[in-house]
C-alpha cells in the first residue's frame, strides 16, 4: 500500500485501535477513526461519525480509502448477563454487515478490509492443536465469531480482499486483560484458575499492530488468519511466568 494511502479504523480509540492509529500516521498514512463520540484530535487523523446500532454510516465518507480495518465491537471482560452477551453479539455482527455492506457500494471500493474476529471462534477444544483450518466450535463464542465473519461477506462479494484476524489475548501493560490481572498479582494474590490447564494463546500488543500492517500490505493473504504467539502456554505456565516476573508469589486458587 502507498504511504499516502487513506485508512479507515473502527475501534480506534481501544486499546489495538490506539496502537494501530499511532502506527499507521507515524508510516505517513491518513488515517480516518470511525467514532460513535467525540474523540481526542490527533494530526493526521480525521474522524468519521458512525451508529452501527443505529445504521448510520455515510458511505460518502468512505469515499477514495485504500483500506479499512475493522475492530469493534463490546469487551467480553465482564459478567455475561443476558444483556451483555446480546450486546457482545450485535456489537460485532450488525457494525461489521453494516460496514461491508458500505464498502460494497463504493466504485472503486477499498482494497483490503482486515476485521478482527477472536481464537475463541475455535470452541474449548482441551489439549487439540488448531489452524486456520480447524472446524469452528459450537459454544457462545465460537457462534458470535462465525456471525462476525460471516458479516463481512458483502465486501468480498463486492472483490473487497477480506482478511478476519483471529486474534489471542493481546497483552498490553496499557490495557486489556493484563492490566486486569495486574493488580492481584501485584499484592500476591494472584494465582491459577482451577486446575490451570487450559491453554492460552496470547500475543503481544505490538505484534498485533505489525500483524494488522502485514495483513493490509499482504496481497496474497484473505480469510482467516490466527494472530497469536508460535507457543501457547497452559493457565499454570502463564500464572507463574506473570509471577516470577513481577517477583510475587503465585500460590492462590480460583475455584474451578
Amino acid at each position: 500500500m502507498t504511504e499516502r494511502a487513506a485508512v479507515a479504523v473502527t475501534g480506534a480509540t481501544g486499546l489495538v485501535g490506539s496502537a494501530l492509529v499511532a502506527s499507521l500516521v507515524g508510516a505517513g498514512h491518513t488515517v480516518r477513526r470511525l467514532v460513535r463520540r467525540s474523540a481526542p484530535p490527533l494530526a493526521g487523523v480525521q474522524d468519521v461519525p458512525w451508529n452501527p446500532s443505529a445504521g448510520e454510516l455515510d458511505v460518502r465518507d468512505l469515499a477514495g480509502l485504500g483500506a479499512v480495518v475493522h475492530l469493534a465491537g463490546e469487551s467480553v471482560a465482564q459478567r455475561w448477563t443476558p444483556k451483555v452477551k446480546d450486546d457482545i453479539r450485535t456489537s460485532r455482527v450488525d457494525s461489521t454487515r453494516l460496514l461491508a455492506e458500505r464498502l460494497a457500494r463504493l466504485e472503486p471500493p477499498p482494497r483490503v478490509l482486515v476485521s478482527a474476529s477472536a481464537v475463541g471462534i475455535y470452541g474449548n477444544r482441551g489439549d487439540e492443536v488448531l489452524d486456520e483450518s480447524s472446524s469452528l466450535g459450537s459454544d457462545f463464542l465460537a457462534g458470535v465469531g462465525r456471525d462476525w465473519e460471516a458479516a463481512t461477506e458483502p465486501a468480498a462479494r463486492a472483490g473487497v480482499r477480506v482478511v478476519n484476524t483471529r486474534f489471542g489475548i493481546v497483552l498490553s501493560a496499557h490495557g486489556g486483560a493484563l492490566t486486569k490481572m495486574l493488580p492481584p498479582f501485584r499484592l500476591g494474590a494472584g494465582g491459577t484458575l482451577g486446575d490451570g490447564s487450559q491453554w492460552t494463546s496470547w500475543v503481544a500488543l505490538a505484534d498485533v499492530v505489525s500483524a494488522l500492517r502485514f495483513a493490509i500490505d499482504r496481497e496474497s493473504m484473505a480469510g482467516p488468519v490466527n494472530v497469536t504467539a508460535p507457543t501457547p502456554v497452559t493457565n499454570a505456565q502463564f500464572t507463574q511466568t506473570l509471577g516470577e516476573v513481577l517477583h510475587r508469589p503465585t500460590l492462590a486458587r480460583v475455584p474451578k
